[in-house]
C-alpha cells in the first residue's frame, strides 16, 4: 500500500515540494491526485532532507496545495519492451500513439540506463552505409560510433535524418538491423513528416518512432532520448541486432535541460545552460557502442541545430568533445540549392580509417578520400582568387581545379531525396571526377591504385571529351 501525503507546500511553475516524506528517492516516479480524480504525473528531481522536490510532467495549472493528494510509487520511468515495439510510434513517455495496441512486456526496463563500461567496450570498426557520398566517401561511420550532425535553423536536416534512417545498412554482416528514431520538441508539421515518410517508404517496419512536440512538457523532452536509448539497448544487447539510433533535435533537448535548471534556481554556466551540461551530455552519447562478447551493437547520430550558426555555442562545443566527429552542414551550401548541404572541408569523422579499406569497402578508399578532400580545397582556393583578382589570373591548372571544385559540388556532394548510392558507386564517382586532373597531382595516390582506377577514368574522360 502507498503512503499518500497531503502536505504540499508549494507550486512554483512546473515544480512542486512536498514535505515530511520518508524514503523517497531520485528520479522516483509520483502520481498527483486532484479531488476530481483527475491523476497527474511527475518524478522526484532533487531530495533534501524531509522534502521532495517534483517535476511535474503536465501543467500544474488547477493543482491545489491544501487538497492534491501525493503518492510516490517507488520507481522511476519504465519502458515495456518486446520485439513487437520494431514497427511502432510512441510520445516521449513511451506511450503508444499509432492507434495500435500496448505493448505486452517481455521485460521492463528503467529508461535511466548506464553509459558502456570502457573496459567492456569492443573497438568500432566495421562500415555504415548510409547512401550519402559525403558521409561513406569522405567521413565514414563504423558500426558503434557517435556521429554527429551539425545544422542550423532551416536547413534540411530533418529530410537528411530520415533519408539516413531509411538507406542505412551494414554491409557483409549477417544479422538484423534496426533504426529507433527519437524526435524532440518538432512541430506537428515535422511529426507528420517523419510519420508519413517512413510509412511511405517500408521504413517504419524496422524503426521504434519517438515524438515529442514542441507543446509537451519540457520534462517530457529529457526523458524522450532515454527512452530511444533503452528501447536500443534492448534491441541491441538482448535480441543481437545493429541498431543506428537517430535523435533530433538535441538542441531541443538541451533547451528543455536549461528550462528545468532555471526553474530550480540552480547556477547557470555558459549562456545560461547548467553547470552539469557536459555530465548530462555524456550519459546519452556514451550509451552508444559494442560490448565485447555481445553480436548487436548501438551507432548514434545526434542532429543537433546550432544557435546563429555557432560552431562555439556551448552545445555544440561539448557534443564535440564527447562523440568522435561532426557532419557539419553549410548555409551557403543549401543556398545554392545543394541537398545535403554538407561542408566537406569542415566535416570529420575520427573513425574513419577502421572502417575503410579491402574487406570493409575497398583498397583505394582511404587513398581517394585523402585525394579528394585535397583537390577540394585547391578548387576552392582557386574560386577565392578568381573572385579578388578576376579569372585572368588564374593559370591553367587553376582553372582545373576550380572546375573540379564546382563539379564536386554538383555531382558529389549534390544527391537526390531518395538517391541511395552504394559505396562502390560512391568510389567510382570519386575516380571520375578526379580523371579530370593531370595524374602528376594525385600525389596522395599509390601508383598502383593509379594503375588500376584512374587510368581507365582517364581514357573514358577523354572518349566523352571527343563526343
Amino acid at each position: 500500500m502507498l503512503k499518500e501525503y497531503y502536505t504540499v507546500s508549494e507550486i512554483v511553475g512546473p515544480l512542486m515540494i512536498v514535505e515530511n516524506v520518508k524514503g523517497v528517492k531520485y528520479e522516483e516516479l509520483v502520481e498527483i491526485e486532484m479531488p476530481s480524480g483527475e491523476i497527474r504525473n511527475g518524478k522526484v528531481l532533487e531530495v533534501n532532507q524531509d522534502k521532495a522536490l517534483v517535476q511535474l510532467f503536465q501543467e500544474a495549472t488547477g493543482l491545489n496545495v491544501k487538497s492534491s493528494k501525493i503518492r510516490f510509487l517507488g520507481k522511476g520511468v519504465e519502458i515495456a519492451l518486446s520485439k513487437d515495439i520494431l514497427g511502432r510510434i510512441f510520445d516521449g513517455q513511451g506511450r503508444p500513439i499509432d492507434n495500435g495496441p500496448a505493448i505486452l512486456p517481455e521485460v521492463k526496463r528503467d529508461i535511466n540506463g548506464s553509459p558502456i563500461n570502457p573496459y567492456a567496450r569492443d573497438y568500432p570498426e566495421e562500415f555504415i552505409q548510409t547512401g550519402f557520398s559525403t558521409i561513406d566517401g569522405l567521413n565514414t561511420c563504423v558500426r558503434g560510433q557517435k556521429l554527429p550532425i551539425f545544422s542550423g535553423s532551416g536547413l534540411t536536416h530533418n529530410q537528411m535524418a530520415a533519408q539516413i534512417a531509411r538507406q542505412a545498412k551494414v554491409l557483409g554482416k549477417k544479422g538484423s538491423f534496426a533504426v529507433v528514431f527519437a524526435a524532440m520538441g518538432i512541430t506537428y508539421g515535422e511529426a507528420n513528416f517523419f510519420k508519413e515518410d517512413f510509412r511511405k517508404t517500408g521504413a517504419l517496419e524496422r524503426t521504434v518512432l519517438f515524438i515529442n512536440l514542441a507543446d509537451d512538457p519540457a520534462i517530457e523532452r529529457i526523458t524522450t532520448p532515454r527512452m530511444a536509448l533503452t528501447v536500443a539497448e534492448y534491441l541491441a544487447f538482448d535480441l543481437d541486432m545493429h541498431v543506428l539510433v537517430i535523435l533530433t533535435d538535441m538542441t531541443n533537448y538541451c533547451e528543455a535541460l536549461r528550462e528545468v535548471s532555471a526553474a530550480r534556481k540552480e547556477i547557470p554556466g555558459r549562456r545560461g545552460y547548467p553547470g552539469y551540461l557536459y555530465t548530462d551530455l555524456s550519459t546519452i552519447y556514451e550509451r552508444a557502442g559494442r560490448i565485447k562478447g555481445k553480436k548487436g551493437s548501438i551507432t548514434q547520430i545526434p542532429v543537433l541545430t546550432m544557435p546563429e550558426d555557432d560552431k562555439t555555442h556551448p552545445i555544440p562545443d561539448l557534443t564535440g568533445y564527447i562523440t568522435e566527429g561532426q557532419i557539419v552542414l553549410n548555409r551557403s551550401l543549401h543556398r545554392k540549392g545543394l541537398y545535403p548541404p554538407v561542408d566537406v572541408l569542415q566535416s570529420l569523422s575520427r573513425l574513419k580509417d577502421k572502417g575503410i579499406g579491402e574487406g570493409k569497402t575497398r583498397e583505394d578508399h582511404s587513398d581517394l578520400f585523402n585525394q579528394l578532400f585535397s583537390a577540394f580545397a585547391r578548387g576552392l582556393e582557386a574560386r577565392e582568387l578568381e573572385v579578388i583578382l578576376g579569372e585572368a589570373a588564374l593559370s591553367d591548372l587553376d582553372k582545373t581545379y576550380y572546375k573540379f571544385a564546382t563539379e564536386f559540388e554538383n555531382r558529389y556532394i549534390q544527391q537526390g531525396e531518395n538517391e541511395d548510392r552504394t559505396i562502390e558507386e560512391t568510389l567510382d564517382l570519386g575516380w571520375e571526377l578526379l580523371a579530370m586532373l593531370p595524374r602528376m597531382e594525385l600525389k596522395r595516390i599509390r601508383p598502383e591504385f593509379l594503375d588500376k582506377y584512374f587510368t581507365k577514368y582517364q581514357k573514358d574522360a577523354k572518349k566523352d571529351a571527343k563526343k
